[in-house]
């Protein structure tokens, strides 16, 4: 089965409390831009790039910016057509390596992070993130789930230093997540009441902590 051409890519956004995935994404975009604020520059790769929503947060760290994926996005933004085990581009290259929420959707994982691997400079680093929990989406290449565990499995594997594992939300983030993807009518449900909810659950995951339990990861590792 061939992917959509032109798949319709997150762009980025303004986050707002009476968003239905408001606990996942207060919980995603702190840790990640804070991730390359620290390490993200130079020449930089993003693997599975869509509309590159995150370029911004390079700043002006940031020298060059190359793109690959599957299929073009829906904003054009795709500069490298291939699939993320198999890019064509010289090692030993780029400052820093991207991917978000895109190894759930390659069939060969470790192949995904070896080519990373082999694509950074030494020294350079890898921003990579995906989730603990989410329904099934792009189906069906839609594949796996990691833990922090799998995370550091896979990129030791492949030679990475691992420096930080950031859980993005506890269990009450996680919670509340399934709670709005579990319920149909929150697509008519008024907006005060999302905020509602929205702000139950993060007071919750807040005062009780818990991330056995989580939506998602940000993980940096080195070459």
């Amino acid at each position: 089965m061939d992917r959509a051409k032109n798949l319709e890519r997150f762009k980025g956004k303004e986050v707002k409390k009476y968003d239905s995935e408001y606990l996942f994404y207060s919980n995603f975009l702190a840790p990640l831009k804070a991730a390359i604020t620290a390490y993200g520059k130079g020449d930089v790769l993003d693997i599975g790039c869509g509309n590159k929503p995150y370029q911004k947060y390079f700043g002006s760290n940031l020298e060059k910016y190359i793109g690959c994926d599957v299929v073009q996005s829906s904003s054009n933004c795709v500069d490298v057509l291939c699939e993320a085990v198999k890019i064509p581009l010289e090692a030993n290259q780029f400052d820093t390596a991207i991917s978000t929420q895109v190894i759930e959707h390659v069939s060969e994982p470790q192949a995904m992070v070896n080519e990373a691997y082999r694509l950074l400079k030494p020294g350079g680093h890898f921003i990579i993130s995906s989730n603990m929990y989410w329904p099934l989406h792009e189906e069906p290449y839609d594949f796996f789930r990691f833990t922090k565990h799998g995370f550091r499995h896979l990129l030791e594997k492949a030679g990475f230093e691992v420096l930080s594992i950031a859980p993005n939300g506890g269990k009450w983030a996680l919670f509340g997540q399934v709670f709005f993807q579990t319920i149909p009518w929150w697509l008519v449900m008024p907006k005060f009441v999302k905020w509602f909810f929205n702000s139950i659950f993060s007071f919750l995951d807040k005062k009780f902590f818990d991330d056995r339990s989580t939506i998602n990861y940000v993980v940096v590792a080195k070459k």
